[in-house]
This record gives structure tokens, sequence and C-alpha cells, in this order.
């Protein structure tokens, strides 16, 4: 299992992809409901933290096949 950090790297690397070759995503990355949490203090942990790089990925590897960039 990755650690917090290793997770928070790895968001940060696909965040950056999706931001630099399809910046057409990034509007859907903030209407993410992991980045919109439904409660007042939200918590944060290895398991949300995989679940939303997960969901980067998942967001990524549906998209860009159809498009000329590459991952």
């Amino acid at each position: 299992m990755k650690t917090e950090h290793e997770l928070n790297a790895d968001i940060l690397k696909v965040t950056m992809i999706i931001r630099d070759k399809y910046p057409e995503l990034s509007k859907y990355i903030s209407e993410m409901t992991i980045t919109i949490p439904d409660v007042e203090t939200p918590e944060i942990n290895i398991k949300n933290l995989q679940e939303y790089y997960n969901s980067l990925v998942d967001i990524l590897k549906k998209y860009a096949p159809s498009h000329i960039s590459e991952i």
C-alpha cells in the first residue's frame, strides 16, 4: 500500500498531465464529488487519496485514447 506522501505525488503527476496535455479536462476535476466533499471538515486519509487518484487516472484513460496527445 502506498503512503500518503506517495499518493499525493501520484495525484500531482496525473493532475499535471491533465493540465498540460488535456486542459479541457480541468473543469471536470474541480467538479468531481471527491474534490467537493459533502461534509464541513472532510477526513483526508489513504483510502480517500487512493480513490481520488483512481478517479483521475480513470478520466485520463477514458479521454486520452480518443485524442492526439499521449499519456
